[in-house]
């Protein structure tokens, strides 16, 4: 792993993580067909039951909705069994080739969308929702989608994003579980390139601070930011951090805005 030093060109990741998950989307197909057969979400690597972290509004009948990095687009299909109307966008034409066979499955049609989330074909005002399970949240820079997610939404329209808790990255290792001590720098963290057996990836992780400047700077009012505590007992398991660990610290959170009528200085 490396963070960016500046040489690199501004969106070679785009290009990075399309072929990361062109290769890794056969390991998505299996768990992509069980959440889809689900009718209650659940959330992040945990499981957590939408009752315990609402990342869905509670009516989202009639709504617009745009799902950012949708990869097999099972949020968009809870999404659509809720009446909403989504849309799904992704990089890898290889995880849109499994959303699209696991509509025929269901017998639901929403529109898919090969594209990047930072300049997402849609035109301004367009949504109620934008929502990302990692997808935007992680695999994007955050300076690029998070204005184009504020474009593309309506005046009070609601922007909801789940990924890694910043604190997790302070404390991973390049290789190895994550650890009681800070291993990494909080200032300066943003882009962190990693090289695992499927090839090289880019993801992207802020301080708090510094997302909380970014989204009211883009026209969103931050609403809530849940750090989710991996619950009790729980079977599932990561490579990255044990069920101790996680227990005592934040493996992911979870963002909540929500658009201002009108873009103010902060």
């Amino acid at each position: 792993m490396t963070t960016d030093n500046g040489h690199a060109p501004p969106q070679d990741h785009v290009q990075v993580n399309r072929a990361y998950w062109d290769v890794k989307a056969a390991e998505f197909v299996g768990p992509g067909r069980k959440l889809w057969a689900q009718d209650e979400p659940t959330w992040g690597i945990w499981g957590v039951p939408q009752a315990d972290l609402p990342m869905i509004p509670d009516d989202v009948a009639g709504l617009d909705a745009v799902e950012l990095g949708c990869g097999t687009a099972y949020v968009s299909a809870w999404l659509a069994r809720r009446g909403a109307r989504p849309v799904g966008i992704d990089v890898s034409p290889a995880q849109l080739a499994t959303a699209r066979e696991l509509q025929k499955v269901h017998g639901l049609d929403f529109p898919l969308h090969l594209g990047n989330a930072e300049e997402l074909p849609f035109a301004d005002a367009s949504f109620d929702l934008a929502i990302s399970e990692y997808g935007a949240a992680i695999w994007c820079d955050p300076y690029r989608w998070i204005p184009e997610a504020a474009r593309v939404l309506r005046p009070g329209g609601h922007l909801v994003f789940l990924g890694n808790a910043t604190l997790r990255m302070l404390c991973e290792p390049e290789t190895g579980m994550a650890t009681d001590r800070l291993l990494r720098a909080q200032f300066g963290l943003s882009r962190l390139e990693w090289d695992d057996p499927e090839g090289r990836c880019v993801d992207f992780h802020l301080p708090h601070g510094e997302m909380i400047r970014l989204l009211r700077s883009s026209g969103f009012v931050v609403e809530d930011l849940i750090e989710v505590q991996a619950p009790e007992g729980s079977s599932a398991r990561d490579l990255y951090f044990t069920l101790e660990w996680a227990r005592q610290w934040p493996t992911e959170e979870v963002w909540f805005g929500r658009k201002r009528d009108a873009v103010a200085v902060p």
